[in-house]
This record gives structure tokens, sequence and C-alpha cells, in this order.
């Protein structure tokens, strides 16, 4: 691999880390490009915290190699910890101190002198919606403003380069589109921002690539259009008019599409996934399934074409689906 390549935040190749017999991370190539959300997506276990770890000199690698912004993260772990910052899975202030006190602490430690500190700590809270409670214990926030004040922890000094790993994890809707707006914010101001998720809708929100992890691998790597294109040309959702013409109407998708059929909870509605060459050629062969249903006699309601979900290209890729994945054991953390 290269010293470094020009407009890459991130470069690694091969890289590797055990812990005893198991390999969490089995040579794993990321190219990540400055000023950009770059999405990590997998299971539990699959190895995503264990390669942050490694890039934010955490952990030393195994076998292969990593550079943040050219600087190898084992021959010159000093110069990368100094231009990142990593927010990981759990709040990391001071739960005793107020959200003012943790972030002078932390500025006062990072070099800022005394009112300059307390300076930057008001305008974080501000920014961050936390001024009304910048004076009581961390103890007593919310799960939102615990992840809100620890991401603000991490850029007390802006850095070049922000890890996030799984921050929305346990939050509630409102809470993690805040969370969601503070990423926006601060790639905005010219930070390049890894995020780890399971969540398919954050890295669809927020991610301009994604690499999807499994087993200490990456098994897919594009932008999310290109990750959908991968696992078929899209999905034909409908809505009948008569719920007894469901099954002829499935056996109709089935031959006109060769598709998977799959009835909704709506007992009205179908689901057809398909294979087939994108853009326009996916367009007619779904407008001559129409055809075939109004041939059949059968009253399509509403109709729409689409690619696949996230959710979708998860379970193509990996085998199992988002539930089962957040509801596996984290092989990282017990291992890390």
């Amino acid at each position: 691999m290269s010293q470094h390549t020009s407009g890459l935040a991130i470069e690694t190749a091969g890289l590797v880390k055990t812990f005893g017999e198991t390999r969490a991370v089995d040579g794993v190539d990321l190219a990540v490009p400055a000023g950009t959300v770059y999405g990590v997506l997998g299971p539990n276990g699959a190895g995503k915290t264990t390669t942050v770890k490694m890039l934010a000199t955490l952990l030393r690698p195994d076998g292969g190699q990593a550079h943040v912004f050219g600087h190898d993260v084992v021959c010159e772990a000093e110069e990368v910890r100094g231009r990142v910052s990593l927010t990981g899975q759990y709040a990391s202030v001071d739960e005793d101190l107020t959200g003012t006190e943790n972030l002078v602490l932390l500025g006062r430690l990072l070099g800022h002198h005394k009112q300059a500190a307390r300076k930057r700590a008001g305008q974080l809270l501000e920014a961050f919606g936390l001024t009304d409670a910048a004076g009581k214990q961390v103890k007593h926030y919310s799960g939102g403003m615990r992840r809100r004040i620890d991401i603000a922890a991490s850029i007390l000094n802006t850095p070049d380069l922000l890890f996030l790993d799984e921050p929305t994890t346990g939050l509630d809707p409102r809470s993690r589109n805040q969370v969601w707006d503070i990423v926006r914010a601060v790639v905005a101001q010219g930070t390049t921002v890894l995020l780890t998720t399971q969540y398919l809708d954050e890295a669809d929100q927020l991610a301009s690539r994604i690499a999807v992890i499994d087993h200490g691998r990456v098994i897919a790597e594009g932008t999310k259009g290109e990750l959908k294109a991968s696992v078929g040309a899209g999905s034909v959702h409908l809505r009948l008019r008569d719920a007894e013409q469901r099954p002829l109407a499935s056996d109709v998708l089935r031959r006109s599409l060769d598709a998977d059929v799959q009835p909704e909870p709506d007992p009205l509605a179908l689901t057809a996934r398909f294979s087939t060459a994108a853009g326009d050629a996916a367009a007619e062969q779904a407008a001559r399934a129409l055809g075939e249903l109004a041939h059949a006699g059968i009253t399509v309601d509403s109709f729409a074409l689409g690619q696949p979900s996230l959710d979708e290209v998860f379970l193509a890729l990996t085998g199992h689906d988002t539930h089962e994945a957040r509801s596996t054991e984290d092989e990282d953390e017990v291992a890390a």
C-alpha cells in the first residue's frame, strides 16, 4: 500500500486482529474519502468496534497496514492521535459532574486556559441544545442528552477524523434524529466521520459510502445505490382491491417477474423482489407484470417500483436480518 493516497482520510490493507483463537478482524481493506461520512455496517460481533479501536491506536493490529491521513497507526501513533477523536458506544463523561464541568475539565486537559475552556464549553452546550441542562449532573441526563454531551466532548478540539461507534444505540427516534443532525453539522465543518452502526436507516441517512462487515471481513462496499443494485434491480409493491385475488396475483407476479413474492401483513398487499437489469429494463418488466395482472382480471389500486431497501441488502449479504443481528452477543466488546 502506498504511504498515502491524496483525498483519503483512512487507508487499510489486510488489517487483522486476533484474540486467542478468535479472528475478530480478518483482512479488512478500507479507503475512506476525507470530508465524508463513511458507514461501517454489520451485526454485533462482525469486527466493527475492533477495527475502530485499531484505527484510533487503542489496539495494535496483528497484521496488515493502516494509515490515517498518511500516518501509520503503529509507527506514527502520536501523529494519528493528534488528528482523531473517538466516541464509543457508551457515554465516557463523568456522571457526577455537570455538563459544563465535564466540558471545562476536558478542555483544560486538552490545553485550553480556564476562560477559553469555559467559553468553548458554553458554545458546544448551546449548539447541542444542552444550555438548560448545563448545570445538572450528567447522571440526571436522558440517553439522548448523554450522547450529545459525549459527542460534544469529542469535538472540543475539532478533529480531522471523528470515530462514532454506534452512537445512537438505545436512543428513541427523536434523540436519534438529534444525533444525526449533529453528525451532519460536524461534517459540514470539514471533519471526516467514520460511523459504525447496526441500523440500516442510519447508514442510509448519513453515509455517502458504506462498507458491510461480517465475520471480520468486508463483504461489500460502495454507495447506497451500488449496494442496493448489487442484490437485484428492485421490488414491486402493490395493493389489490380484492383480498381474495391475492393468491392469484402472487402466481402471476411469480411467473411474469421470475420473482420471490411475499404477502404483507395488509391482506391486500404484496411485494415481489426480482433480479434483472436496472433502470428501464426493470420498469419494462414491471409494466409487463401489471399488464398480465390486468389480463387475469386482477384490479390493482396502487403500485410502486423501487430499489431494494438496505435491510434487504443486509439480509442478502449476511444471511440474517437486522433484528437477528442486534440480538447477537457483541463479540467485539467481549474480546476487546
